[in-house]
C-alpha cells in the first residue's frame, strides 16, 4: 500500500500519503507532528461482535510515526498533511 493517497485528511494541495509529514489530532491540546509510514487503505478492516460481545473496533487506516516517539495509529480524520 505504500505510496498511495486518500482524499479524506488532505488539506489543499498536499495529500495525506506514507512519508508525508502530519500533524495528528490537529486543532486539539493533544496535537502532535509526525511522519505517515503506513496506509492500510482498504485493508483497516472491520470491528469484531461474536454474539453480544465485543471483541475489538475497526482497524485504523494510517501508521504515524511521532516526532516525540512512539507510534499511533489514526483514521484520516484523525490527521492532516502539514
Amino acid at each position: 500500500m505504500k505510496g498511495t493517497s486518500a482524499t479524506a485528511g488532505d488539506t489543499g494541495d498536499r495529500p495525506v500519503a506514507v512519508n508525508v509529514r502530519v500533524r495528528v489530532y490537529p486543532g486539539t491540546d493533544g496535537e502532535i507532528r509526525g511522519t505517515v509510514v503506513e496506509d492500510f487503505g482498504d485493508m483497516a478492516g472491520h470491528a469484531v461482535d461474536i454474539g453480544e460481545n465485543h471483541i475489538v473496533g475497526p482497524a485504523r487506516r494510517w501508521a504515524v510515526v511521532l516526532d516525540a516517539g512512539g507510534l499511533v495509529f489514526v483514521d484520516s480524520d484523525q490527521l492532516v498533511a502539514d
